[in-house]
């Protein structure tokens, strides 16, 4: 039950003056409520469990008086905290029966280090090779004309399958404009045609009509989908819902964007059922994630060669050749997040996942190889050691070979910076976090395109610039004249071009560093990143500790720097906490 309460967005904090910024950001979620879940009762609960789950014959006993706690608690309502304890039970129950932590301990990894210290298996570090590090030689602009290569970037698609135009998109349940969420009474909003700005998801319409767009909009070199495909239901799913769902939108992207793109995928951490459980390989059987991997090996098969599918099903994770000098490494990042209650086992580098990106980028360095990472949640956001290590990797070693880092899962339109360890002023890396295709919460359906630097001896192979489009739901759900009737064929707009929008040259590292110290300065440009944020839709402006904590969080590409930032600018703790709950 614990790892699973949380928010798509950084949950609420206790009110204190400055926290504008995080109250902002703690929008409803999947609708259970941090606030009443205290150190103390974490550490009480643990304890009961680490007595009651000596006997197997307690672990129904212990269900139940887990679905009891949420509904007195108030966390969520009485039918998805029995649905939420039962769907959790088995996996849950055997993760912690296997852990070595103490309750202390348990708490820190779930509950965030504020509730203990969690360092039975940390730190730990990666084995770097010995080999000198190449020269670090400042980027240079490709000449005019280079080529450029376009690259389509999807992330957290959300389908879902109950989607009902007309229903109530404000409900009770942490999941409406659904089946089952009734419908609107006066004065009360209804589920949109096209999508609706509540806690809602995205009907399959929408998602075809998404792909159809950007078919005509291609030609595309190549297409980056960093996971989430499931709806936000996540105390109702099961793993035959969870197959169909990634078969319909793989075979969906395959027939819009046809058979001569190529798709590279990544693992969302709602993928899997329970939401965020990806035991690590040493877990076999019928509790391994091998009929999740199984079936994406299946489906991306036609996108995907024999030894990166290889690494997919032991894994979740693959490195492949994209053009000669550029090669993709996509990684499993439910191995660094916090919410997967495996971790509590065993943290350290779960499927050697971290020394085999070592062996990947070395390999890439020999040959002069270029590397775009790619994955679902940003490293800042991951568990502190796993966090330092590959921060580690791409700035103590691999800063010349890794020329790109695209992520999703906040749903937002974000970056985290990466600096030099020594002296943390030297930009030397991008952690490009693109806005979500769902609306969940209160947002319009969005995509990304990145310009990256072309296929040419000498490419940089860096990102030039990136364009954002949205479909406005207020004009797709009201065609003019007829108010009440949706446009049939609604249009995907330019919302920004960032060089232009911020009046850059491109997105290199410097350039972006440089961005930010713009919005330091400049107010006006800094409401404008804010406003293209949220894609378009939010009401009140970010200003004063709102706006000190966002730059904070754009300048920390690694977990402890936002710690730091954090307790500098006399947030306690929060912003940083904030920041680990997200469940998107």
């Amino acid at each position: 039950m614990w790892p699973l309460l949380g928010s798509c967005h950084p949950a609420a904090t206790p009110r204190q003056p400055g926290l504008a910024f995080v109250e902002e950001f703690a929008r409803p979620g999947v609708g259970f409520n941090w606030r009443n879940v205290s150190c103390g009762l974490c550490k009480a609960v643990f304890t009961i469990l680490d007595i009651a789950l000596l006997n197997d014959l307690n672990e129904e006993r212990v269900a139940y008086a887990v679905g009891e706690a949420c509904i007195r608690l108030h966390l969520a309502d009485e039918l998805v905290c029995r649905q939420i304890a039962e769907l959790f039970r088995d996996d849950f129950i055997r993760a912690l029966q296997q852990s070595l932590l103490w309750p202390t301990e348990a708490c820190a990894l779930l509950v965030g280090p504020s509730c203990g210290k969690f360092d039975i298996y940390a730190p730990w570090n990666i084995t770097l090779p010995k080999a000198p590090k190449p020269p670090i030689t400042p980027p240079s602009p490709p000449k005019p004309g280079s080529p450029q290569s376009r690259v389509l970037f999807l992330t957290d698609i959300h389908w879902d399958q109950e989607y009902v135009a007309g229903s109530a998109a404000d409900c009770k349940d942490p999941l409406c404009c659904r089946n089952g969420s009734g419908f609107p009474g006066q004065r009360q909003m209804e589920a949109g045609y096209w999508g609706t700005y509540s806690k809602c998801d995205l009907p399959l319409w929408t998602v075809a009509n998404l792909l159809e767009n950007a078919a005509r909009d291609g030609p595309w070199d190549w297409v980056y989908w960093t996971g989430d495909i499931p709806a936000h239901n996540v105390w109702s799913q099961t793993r035959k819902q969870q197959l169909s769902e990634l078969t319909v939108i793989s075979r969906l992207i395959h027939k819009h964007l046809g058979p001569n793109v190529t798709v590279y995928p990544a693992i969302g951490n709602h993928e899997s059922t329970p939401v965020n459980s990806f035991p690590p390989p040493f877990v076999h059987g019928n509790r391994s994630c091998a009929w999740l991997y199984d079936t994406m090996a299946e489906e991306w098969a036609p996108w995907l060669p024999k030894q990166a599918l290889k690494t997919l099903r032991y894994g979740g994770f693959y490195t492949l050749e994209i053009q000669p000098g550029l090669r993709v490494v996509s990684l499993n990042m439910n191995f660094c997040a916090r919410e997967n209650f495996w971790l509590m086992v065993n943290s350290t580098d779960p499927a050697n996942q971290l020394q085999w990106l070592v062996h990947v980028l070395q390999a890439s360095e020999d040959k002069e190889e270029k590397v775009h990472i790619i994955g679902h949640i940003p490293p800042g956001l991951c568990l502190g050691s796993w966090s330092w290590n590959y921060y580690h990797i791409v700035n103590s070693r691999y800063e010349t070979t890794i020329t790109g880092q695209f992520f999703g899962h906040t749903h937002l339109d974000e970056f985290q910076m990466f600096y030099d360890e020594a002296t943390m002023t030297r930009p030397l890396g991008v952690a490009f976090i693109a806005p979500s295709v769902t609306t969940y919460i209160k947002l319009n359906p969005g995509y990304r395109v990145y310009y990256v630097d072309g296929n040419y001896n000498g490419s940089s192979r860096l990102v030039l610039d990136h364009e954002t489009y949205i479909l406005n739901l207020t004009e797709a759900n009201h065609s003019p004249g007829a108010p009440s009737i949706p446009e049939p064929n609604p249009k995907w707009t330019l919302l920004y071009r960032a060089t232009e929008a911020y009046g850059l040259k491109s997105l290199f590292p410097s350039d972006c560093d440089g961005m930010l110290r713009t919005f330091i300065n400049d107010d006006q440009v800094f409401q404008k990143f804010w406003y293209f944020r949220f894609k378009g839709h939010v009401s009140l402006p970010c200003k004063e500790m709102c706006k000190t904590t966002l730059l904070c969080l754009l300048r920390s590409g690694r977990y402890d720097e936002l710690q730091n930032c954090d307790l500098v600018n006399g947030l306690g703790g929060n912003l940083a906490r904030a920041a680990r709950k997200t469940l998107c």
